[in-house]
């Protein structure tokens, strides 16, 4: 039977069957809510209780992506009464947030896992940048979450229709809206978002009102806030990532402010992201179209005629250098870049 913290956290049978195995051999279940170097912190039916990773786990994972992140699920051994709670395996995950880690190395780093929503918060002072809200969509899609678009700080923002309009036209299939965390407003909206059984990820650069948001719907103010910096930004304040219950059920997972969201496999989150390019690209007349010179060229028809941005355009052309580069580095023997990618204008920018 399923107790009630589960099924709250999000507990289903693709869980229940992957702890099986490890059920029989006396563990039991429990889901990450931090990560710390040497330690973990769980929620499991003791509550929130102190873990070690299982000297077999940590000598067998690979990669940091084999590694307990905020969000899994996990088969561990708890104490009756008194002593040190240990994890032995992470579950299959469902979703997972994974981005290339900062800076010049290659390997990636799990944000979240297990989530169903990922709230992207963006504000609408300093801190709106729609090339990079791109990023973050394809990371959503990519980790199969699904993404919904808030624009805060709408008390700043003189211009609120114009900016909805071009969020909306690259945000694609997420939901956009507009809200006011410091003055309470469209905060229902957030709250529907979340019930018991769900995990929210909240994601968004350093200071764009997330910590101001979460305490809202936690009830408290747990999260540090900062007010506006000089350059008219908000101030960071999330340092670690973290798992929270919500009042009334579900989860929060809180992310610090990205100063880099460099993709660490974005094929399907750009096809997602991208629909309208990748849909022009299938129109054109050759298959293998560069949208440079090619006579019967859908995505330069569009270019030219304003129907396709020309800045959304040449993001995504960047995005798609980036990760073949990226694969190049990553699978040294397989240096090409694929047939698909070359079909859908992976080329040199026409003149």
């Amino acid at each position: 039977m399923v107790a009630e913290w589960q099924k709250n956290l999000g507990w289903n049978d693709a869980f229940e069957a992957a702890m099986a195995p490890y059920a029989l051999k006396g563990l039991q279940p429990a889901r990450v809510s931090r990560v710390y170097r040497k330690q973990l912190r769980i929620h499991c039916h003791l509550g929130e209780l102190m873990a070690g990773v299982a000297g077999r786990l940590r000598h067998t994972a690979e990669s940091q992506h084999e590694w307990p992140a905020v969000g899994d699920w996990v088969a561990a051994r708890l104490p009756e009464k008194e002593g040190d709670s240990l994890v032995h395996a992470v579950l299959p995950r469902q979703t997972a947030f994974i981005r290339k880690v900062a800076g010049e190395g290659l390997g990636g780093q799990v944000l979240a896992t297990n989530v169903d929503t990922a709230l992207v918060v963006m504000g609408l002072d300093g801190d709106f940048n729609v090339r990079r809200l791109e990023r973050y969509l394809i990371l959503t899609w990519e980790s199969g979450a699904t993404p919904v678009v808030a624009l805060n700080k709408k008390d700043l923002c003189d211009n609120l229709e114009e900016r909805l309009n071009e969020v909306r036209a690259i945000s694609r299939d997420a939901h956009v809206f507009a809200m006011s965390a410091l003055h309470n407003e469209g905060l229902t909206t957030v709250r529907d978002l979340i019930s018991p059984g769900r995990t929210m990820a909240v994601l968004g650069s350093s200071g764009a009102g997330k910590s101001t948001l979460i305490n809202l719907l936690l009830g408290n103010e747990s999260m540090k806030t900062g007010g506006l910096g000089d350059n008219g930004k908000g101030k960071h304040t999330t340092t670690a990532r973290e798992l929270m219950l919500v009042p009334g059920g579900g989860a929060i997972i809180d992310t610090p402010g990205l100063r880099e969201v460099q993709l660490w496999n974005g094929d399907d989150g750009i096809d997602k992201t991208f629909d309208d390019v990748q849909d022009l690209s299938k129109k054109c007349r050759f298959s293998d179209c560069q949208h440079n010179e090619e006579p019967g060229c859908a995505v330069k028809a569009a270019l030219e005629d304003g129907t396709l941005d020309e800045n959304r355009f040449e993001n995504y052309l960047q995005l798609q250098t980036e990760l073949a580069r990226l694969k190049a580095h990553s699978h040294p023997r397989g240096t090409a870049v694929t047939k698909r990618r070359a079909r859908v204008g992976h080329g040199t920018r026409r003149k």
